[in-house]
């Protein structure tokens, strides 16, 4: 294990936007480049040139690989059939196998790579781009403690990492976090639409929308101490345009229990991709 808990060597496979964001993470941690081999039949222009520029090994021939201390699957899932026969010759017992494959269990991966006693499976989501992500994580039962502290300083290199109890508890993780992101864009596309009916140009609709849902996640995130609920009382005068608002959107039948539909649809729907 190299310095910061990294793994002295790494084989990426798959490196499209999440697993380049990671690598990129990874080397702005101090990995050496040389420490890591990426597998992916269509690299990009920009991954080409990174792996140029630090030395990593990209798209060498399997029988020249040496099982490293970790695996990343960073694939598409239903990829995975047609690639686990290559896959399984990179792992060995003392493997640590950490997988962002949506849908893919720890069941379904050991099931296909035989010599893996140690399994992360992951679930990221995009603002790990700017390093600002979150990624729920459930080890397997083979996963010892420094293994485990592998795990987390490879996804700690894109954002938080919250450990889970149960690994089924991921569905639940894709359906608020995974997933997320894109509820808190459309919310933006929607508030600068509600502007632009208000009178706002469209433009500066959007400008607005945008800076107020920036700047209202830089507070949450900076003022760790102030609860959600807290910080929307701060805001809330009584009797005021804020409160008149909120008696819409917190009306019985206003944002929580549509939220709570979605979050339903998004865990069912994660649930069938598992089985």
């Amino acid at each position: 294990m190299s310095k910061g808990g990294l793994p002295a060597s790494l084989v990426l496979v798959g490196a499209g936007k999440m697993g380049g964001a990671m690598l990129r993470g990874w080397l702005a941690l101090g990995m050496d480049g040389k420490a890591v081999t990426i597998v992916d039949p269509y690299p990009s222009q920009d991954l080409t040139d990174l792996a140029a520029q630090h030395q990593i090994s990209l798209n060498p021939a399997l029988a020249d690989i040496v099982v490293p201390e970790a695996l990343v699957l960073s694939i598409k899932p239903q990829t995975l059939d047609a690639a686990a026969a290559d896959i399984a010759r990179l792992v060995g017992p003392q493997t640590l196998v950490l997988s962002i494959m949506a849908g893919k269990t720890i069941a379904n991966i050991a099931a296909r790579l035989p010599a893996a006693s140690a399994i992360v499976r992951a679930m990221p989501n995009t603002p790990a781009a700017v390093g600002r992500g979150i990624t729920g994580a459930a080890a397997s039962p083979g996963v010892d403690a420094p293994r485990r502290a592998m795990a987390g300083a490879l996804l700690s290199a894109i954002g938080a990492v919250e450990w889970l109890d149960r690994e089924d508890w991921i569905d639940a993780v894709t359906a608020v976090s995974g997933s997320g992101p894109a509820y808190v864009f459309w919310l933006t596309e929607c508030l600068a639409k509600a502007g632009e009916a208000a009178g706002l140009p469209a433009d500066l609709a959007m400008r607005l929308a945008r800076a107020t849902v920036e700047g209202s996640g830089e507070l949450m995130f900076r003022d760790q101490q102030t609860s959600a609920s807290q910080l929307r009382v701060n805001v809330t005068s009584p009797g005021g345009t804020t409160a008149a608002a909120l008696d819409v959107l917190m009306a019985p039948d206003g944002l929580e229990p549509l939220l709570r539909k979605a979050i339903a649809a998004a865990k069912r729907r994660a649930g069938d991709l598992s089985g």
